[in-house]
């Protein structure tokens, strides 16, 4: 099974955090979509004897788009590729664009999963990110959308300046009592290039602490634990029946195609991305080309690849797939690469599997950077 990641490069304003692709001029939105549209033509023979399991629109923001927008992307893909009847079909939406009436029009297309980009229920945390909507909005359009979308997720950020411990409970226990089913959550970080690297290097915002988010971390493990959501990507926590379909596959090495601008793909042995410039993309693929470069991953990459997705997991890392995928010497070098961590009780060993313990969660990407290989001598 294989997924579609499509790309919507658009938003309201910009968040004083975000890096991602964005443009929040939408003259060009329709130029976009058809562009769109061309490229999943263009691409259907890489999916040509495989199903799609999972569509996902992501951003930017998707849901400025119309449900008739979305339905053109839908049907092309249809006409195109091989969807598998009950494919998880996720939309990421914003609370401000959730009103009533648009969540009932959502409901009738066939995207079958919400994922809302909350990030807090406080209005002074929404502030400081510049996020378009406020707290009034994030809690009235979950209260709506559970209505019409029993399969629902929401994003909520942590280490945020400002916020205290019992700040996070809250957002984590106002969420709870939504009855959201599943709950990614980050920690801020600080981008190059955004409104918030450049607000703290001026004073205006206090740096990002690192052992606040570790705090936050910690409680937002045992809140989860107490309330039956399991976590099985360090950033996703689910109920049983809720994990992310589109989450599992990447976090595991499954293949996935990226559509639109700055929109990333992946094969299992090569990576690739699509320019990330809104007129660029749409001129290339009006000539008929794909605005796109790709990098082949040698045997080392990919090694590597699968220590960091499959440690941030409750999956783990497979020493037999190790051995069998990418050779005995690899299997030798993660145990001896291991064994600090492993002493530290920072990783553990259940069979054949190495996983991450606890402590060692909000360590996890140093740690697996220390599994790497970096060369085969």
């Amino acid at each position: 099974m294989s997924g579609i990641y499509i790309h919507i490069p658009f938003c309201k304003q910009a968040c004083h955090y975000c890096d991602f692709h964005f443009s929040t001029n939408l003259k060009y939105k329709a130029g976009i979509i058809d562009a769109i549209c061309d490229e999943l033509r263009f691409r259907e023979s890489e999916y040509k004897n495989t199903f799609v399991q999972t569509i996902y629109f992501g951003g930017g923001t998707p849901s400025v788009l119309e449900t008739q927008e979305i339905e053109k992307i839908l049907q092309v893909v249809d006409d195109h590729y091989h969807v598998n009847e009950k494919a998880e079909i996720t939309l990421e939406a914003n609370p401000d664009d959730l009103t009533l009436e648009k969540i009932i029009a959502f409901s009738k297309t066939r995207i079958n999963r919400l994922s809302i980009g909350v990030q807090s229920f406080f209005e002074e945390d929404l502030k400081l990110m510049n996020r378009a909507h406020n707290a009034a909005e994030a809690e009235s359009c979950i209260k709506e959308a559970v209505k019409y979308f029993p399969n629902i997720s929401i994003d909520l950020i942590y280490g945020i300046p400002g916020m205290s411990n019992d700040r996070w409970r809250e957002n984590l226990y106002k969420a709870i009592s939504l009855k959201v089913p599943h709950i990614s959550s980050y920690a801020l970080t600080v981008e190059e290039n955004t409104a918030l690297k450049s607000f703290i290097e001026k004073g205006i915002v206090p740096q990002v602490e690192d052992e606040v988010a570790q705090e936050h971390f910690n409680i937002l493990l045992d809140v989860m634990q107490l309330h039956s959501f399991e976590n099985y990507e360090f950033s996703n926590f689910g109920k049983q029946g809720f994990f992310s379909e589109n989450n599992t596959a990447y976090w595991t090495g499954k293949s996935y195609i990226g559509i639109g601008p700055s929109a990333h793909s992946f094969d299992g042995k090569r990576r690739g991305w699509n320019i990330n410039n809104n007129v660029k993309y749409m001129k290339a693929i009006q000539a008929g080309e794909l605005p796109m470069e790709t990098e082949e991953l040698t045997l080392v990459d990919q090694y590597n690849e699968y220590i960091m997705t499959g440690l941030r997991t409750i999956y783990g890392v497979s020493l037999e797939k190790i051995e069998r995928d990418y050779g005995a010497n690899f299997k030798d070098y993660l145990l001896k690469q291991a064994q600090e961590y492993l002493k530290d009780h920072l990783l553990y060993l259940d069979g054949d599997t190495l996983l991450v313990t606890r402590k060692g969660k909000f360590l996890s990407d140093g740690i697996a950077s220390e599994l790497f290989m970096l060369n085969l001598s």
